[in-house]
């Protein structure tokens, strides 16, 4: 390789590092700006801080569950606020309505279309936990099963909960 070619080969390298670097800090940016307005519209949504929460999003062969409790063991109006919001998604998602969800993360989640058209073969079933509240989600209907692990599957990832992406069973 001569000494021109290699000159022009490092210059190369600079650059394109230079732009990938610019590039995943870009990304890194939109990402961190999209989870903080997922958070923001989550807090009015939902009417609680999520600070003061932990999410969890669990799938199961029959449907799943998304599973809310206050951080804080002492923290009764954060309690109170979580079982009464997953009251109502209860009641709201049986209807077929997701505008909840939608508005929180700003896009109609995946699996939501054929929630709403399965909506008689699902059920909803708000539960008081310890430190707030769980909503059980099941099925036994192939497709509508498939489309709540996609909604969860969504959530898990939006939320960045951590949660396996698989059917646990």
């Amino acid at each position: 390789m001569s000494r021109a070619t290699f000159k022009s080969f490092l210059v190369f390298l600079l650059f394109g590092s230079i732009y990938v670097t610019a590039n995943a800090q870009e990304t890194s940016e939109t990402q961190n700006s999209h989870f903080a307005g997922v958070n923001a519209r989550g807090d009015q949504g939902m009417g609680f801080n999520h600070e003061k929460t932990t999410h969890h999003f669990h799938l199961l062969p029959d449907g799943g569950a998304i599973e809310i409790q206050s951080n804080e063991p002492s923290d009764v109006a954060t309690q109170d606020a979580i079982r009464s919001h997953l009251a109502m998604i209860a009641g709201l998602f049986k209807k077929g309505d997701f505008a909840i969800p939608m508005f929180i993360h700003s896009t109609t989640p995946p699996g939501v279309q054929i929630m709403q058209r399965s909506k008689d073969k699902i059920t909803y079933d708000a539960e008081n936990t310890e430190r707030g509240a769980q909503l059980r989600i099941t099925t036994h209907d192939p497709e509508a099963c498939d489309a709540v692990h996609d909604f969860l599957r969504f959530q898990i990832q939006d939320h960045q909960t951590g949660d396996p992406l698989t059917v646990q069973k």
